[in-house]
């Protein structure tokens, strides 16, 4: 899904996706755990549920651990970030079908619940709009979306970013080198206001849009087909 930053073509970033993620997401594991329990509220006990952007496995992992009897498809256009997931999802692969593409690809099956983290903010605005009225239109009225991503909030967004990039460095602290990250992924990164954001989500057909997550750049949303 990824347009105009593709980070994914760099197969160093594919093999150290796994170990660095969780280092530069504050709190990934707790957004995953939210995640599960904002789409449980709505999902039926054995749900299908849709992951976009899949790339890596480790939603799939954290939700299908924490839900046995949940399904998954997961789509993702990347070819190496879909084949660390297919690894890495092999224990529970009897409950998971990966597809490569973006959600275009996806059967236009009714699913309980869907997810899309770590992925709209490589889109712009109309790519984001296509994303969520194709993920909408494969949702169960009712039914859960959660997202969260980088983005521009109500602020500075270099400066957001660059607070993130300070962040995800474990070493010597340099709000110089951190600077210069922020100033370059907000060149990089199609951002846009939080109001913005929500305001997508509901031109897709989305309602309560609600937002359950804020760390530095990223924030996450819940809102309901």
């Amino acid at each position: 899904m990824p347009h105009r930053h593709d980070p994914f073509a760099n197969t160093a970033l594919v093999d150290t996706y796994i170990a660095d993620t969780p280092r530069k997401v504050p709190g990934l594991a707790d957004v995953h755990r939210m995640t599960m329990l904002l789409l449980s509220e709505c999902a039926r006990k054995d749900a299908d549920i849709l992951v976009v952007g899949a790339g890596g496995g480790m939603e799939l992992i954290a939700l299908a651990e924490a839900q046995p009897e949940w399904s998954f498809v997961g789509v993702d256009p990347s070819g190496p970030m879909l084949e660390l997931a297919r690894r890495n999802v092999q224990y529970i692969v009897q409950r998971v079908e990966l597809i490569k593409g973006t959600i275009e690809v996806v059967s236009a099956d009714q699913f309980d619940g869907a997810t899309c983290l770590l992925v709209l903010h490589f889109l712009d605005k109309s790519e984001r709009l296509n994303t969520l009225m194709q993920i909408h239109r494969r949702l169960k009225p009712g039914a859960r979306l959660v997202v969260a991503h980088h983005s521009a909030g109500t602020g500075d967004a270099a400066l957001w970013l660059a607070r993130s990039a300070a962040f995800a460095d474990r070493g010597t602290l340099s709000w110089e080198m951190a600077s210069a990250t922020g100033d370059a992924l907000a060149a990089a990164l199609p951002l846009i206001p939080a109001s913005e954001e929500e305001a997508l989500m509901r031109e897709a057909g989305f309602g309560s849009v609600e937002l359950f997550y804020s760390a530095f750049s990223f924030k996450g949303w819940v809102a309901t087909a």
